[in-house]
């Protein structure tokens, strides 16, 4: 039959691009309550040979602000990232939920360090405040100033597989202090809506169902053809 197993192969790009919508519908909604959390969005992409690619990239828009009254607490308006280092390198993360370890030195919840324009955020004990541009004070004392970056938007594309993820790699394109924004004893809410996640994700298995059933449909339809012409042979 003419055409058949090109319909066939359609059919199947078109549940492997249902399939991975749903993975990534999955994993948002899973970190609906993530804070600083980028949710993830999938496209598809037309190659040379003219089959399309699905891939994935990341929803920059920010998320809600929620007060929290811890002083390391922090969150950014715009387009501004934190940067932390571990063994394994610097990245950028939106997440600004910071502690302080045994050294005093100011930490996410993997116990990255907090980068200042001097290196590695210390903090003394004592009051810290800090204010919208990154200036870290200790009960009156200038410790330092955070680093600010912007990402490099091709980190922004991810490659399919890789799921949401608030953190990128780091870029060395420092924001500049008159245009930044910090919220002290705030945290930014995942910009995934839960609602509409569940939405998206129930188009997506009815979707893939359908696509599914063709397949079905497609199948018996070439395999009665295929019968009836070897018994006329």
């Amino acid at each position: 039959m003419t055409g058949g197993p090109e319909s066939l192969r359609a059919a199947g790009r078109a549940l492997g691009y249902w399939q991975r919508r749903a993975e990534v519908v999955t994993h948002n909604l899973a970190n609906a309550e993530t804070a600083g959390f980028r949710g993830q969005r999938v496209f598809t992409q037309m190659m040379a040979d003219g089959v399309p690619r699905v891939g994935t990239h990341t929803d920059d828009r920010a998320g809600a602000l929620r007060q929290t009254g811890s002083p390391l607490d922090l969150a950014v308006r715009g387009d501004g990232w934190f940067v932390v280092r571990s063994d394994e390198g610097e990245s950028l993360v939106r997440t600004g939920s910071f502690t302080l370890d045994r050294d005093g030195r100011v930490v996410d919840e993997r116990g990255r360090e907090l980068m200042s324009e001097s290196g590695p955020l210390i903090v003394p004990e004592g009051p810290v405040e800090i204010d919208a541009a990154g200036r870290v004070m200790v009960g009156g004392v200038d410790v330092g100033r955070l680093r600010m970056e912007r990402p490099d938007p091709d980190a922004m594309q991810v490659d399919p597989g890789r799921g949401g993820r608030a953190e990128l790699r780091s870029t060395g394109d420092e924001v500049p202090v008159d245009a930044r924004s910090i919220r002290q004893g705030y945290l930014e809410d995942s910009n995934v809506q839960a609602l509409e996640s569940m939405v998206e994700l129930g188009v997506v298995q009815r979707s893939f169902d359908a696509v599914q059933n063709s397949v079905r449909v497609l199948d018996e339809i070439f395999d009665t053809a295929v019968n009836r012409i070897g018994r006329v042979g």
